[in-house]
């Protein structure tokens, strides 16, 4: 499993959970096999599960995770050495200056943050450019 999805995972798992939905009337038994419908989850807001993480640790704890890629990995307990955003940055093509740089963990935050949407979250437009 790549860093990116230990990203995902970690803001999914810790998103709110839903309403239990009521349970579905029964349908009569079909013989013809189909393939099971697949239900789609819902979008997870992005923003909100980090501020809510944000806020059980404590904003200064926190840091700013909004455009510091190695807070943001922080805040989600996962590892934010210079090898492991070495590894997220040729997981995510980003090749912006000089591994460590100010300008590679910027352009490294804002790929996490596009690709957070790509899969499904809602990001806000002012993170993801």
């Amino acid at each position: 499993m790549g860093i990116f999805s230990s990203i995902w995972d970690r803001i999914r798992g810790h998103r709110k959970e839903q309403e239990p939905a009521a349970a579905p009337a029964p349908q009569p038994t079909v013989i013809a096999t189909a393939a099971p419908a697949q239900t789609a989850l819902p979008p997870v807001d992005v923003e909100a599960v980090l501020q809510s993480m944000a806020e059980i640790e404590g904003e200064a704890a926190a840091g700013n995770w909004r455009t510091s890629i190695v807070d943001l990995l922080k805040l989600l307990g996962l590892d934010s050495s210079l090898e492991a955003r070495k590894q997220l940055a040729e997981e995510l093509n980003v090749h912006a200056g000089p591994h460590g740089s100010a300008e590679q963990n910027i352009a490294l935050s804002k790929a996490v943050w596009r690709k957070l949407a790509e899969n499904g979250g809602l990001v806000p437009d002012s993170l993801r450019d």
